[in-house]
């Protein structure tokens, strides 16, 4: 957690990659890798602190129609993306670790970072879809402690050492190298959710915290419980707090952009913003009301040249 004078760092969770009813926009539904490359790159020439990619392997057919099956592969597309970029960094947001074997997620994310040049920060959260653990073998009920346990083993496992050893109640491992390392001695891990037991998992294992649709008023209570369980358990190192900012215009729409949306010319929208940063946010992850990719590109260079410097 940094001082409130600080930089306050601005991301993106890319459209097209994932396309919940919940913030899809209709021109995504056609929309496929050039337009993920151009937002990418967009945003990687903005300033943007990260892009970020989400993760689910099944969706069922209960909740199709409102989450949609289009979720691409966080490692594959964030590859894709690695090598078209130079300079922002590669956010999974989140890895649903829970699922897979953390030596073959380190295997992943391990060469992602090795091949992006030391970009990657890795984003996990317990998954919520209980069927996706049902086909993959994974008690769903016990998705907290496995995840806890997950975290301690992927720390050994992307850390300096070619052979890492964990020895946990779910995994055990040792005397396995694994090349390439990442190019980072330390791979940043932000825990994502907002429950109580998400909350205190960011406080105790995390690098980082991603809130999961906290609005701006519930985010203080939710700094201050962080805050409190790093405090009892003596946890001295930095932790970046994250927010999701409303869906954001810059400038006058046109349309109707929906009654949430902070539209304005680009000095009231970062005094908007900059509230968070008083709350004690670190970083705030955006996105854009739109209704094609070229508006997309326009909003995000609009929000680099003009918002941004303010923030």
């Amino acid at each position: 957690m940094s001082p409130a004078n600080s930089v306050l760092e601005y991301g993106i969770q890319l459209p097209v990659q994932s396309q919940s009813t919940l913030y899809a926009e209709p021109w995504e539904a056609g929309a496929g890798p050039e337009d993920l490359l151009a937002v990418a790159r967009a945003a990687d020439r903005a300033g943007f602190a990260y892009i970020a990619c989400c993760d689910h392997v099944g969706v069922p057919r209960r909740l199709a129609s409102a989450m949609s099956t289009i979720w691409y592969d966080p490692v594959a597309t964030l590859a894709f993306l690695a090598a078209a970029t130079e300079r922002v960094r590669l956010l999974s947001h989140i890895a649903v670790v829970g699922l897979r074997h953390p030596l073959l997620t380190a295997k992943q994310y391990a060469t992602l970072d090795h091949l992006s040049g030391g970009r990657l920060i890795l984003g996990v959260g317990a998954g919520h879809v209980e069927e996706e653990f049902t086909a993959l073998g994974v008690d769903f009920a016990a998705r907290g402690a496995v995840l806890d346990e997950s975290i301690d083993a992927l720390r050994a496992a992307l850390g300096p050492e070619e052979f890492p050893e964990h020895h946990g109640k779910f995994y055990d491992f040792e005397g396995l190298g694994q090349r390439p390392r990442p190019v980072q001695r330390h791979v940043p891990v932000w825990v994502g959710g907002s429950s109580p037991a998400a909350v205190r998992r960011a406080a105790l294992k995390g690098d980082g915290w991603l809130p999961q649709g906290d609005p701006r008023e519930r985010l203080p209570a939710q700094i201050e419980r962080l805050r409190r369980a790093r405090e009892e358990a003596g946890v001295r190192a930095p932790c970046v707090i994250g927010a999701i900012t409303e869906p954001l215009y810059v400038g006058a729409p046109a349309w109707e952009t929906g009654r949430r949306t902070l539209t304005g010319a680009p000095a009231a929208l970062a005094e908007s913003l900059r509230a968070y940063r008083a709350l004690g946010v670190d970083q705030i992850q955006v996105r854009f009301r739109c209704r094609d990719r070229s508006e997309l590109v326009d909003q995000i260079t609009a929000f680099g040249a003009e918002v941004a410097p303010e923030l």
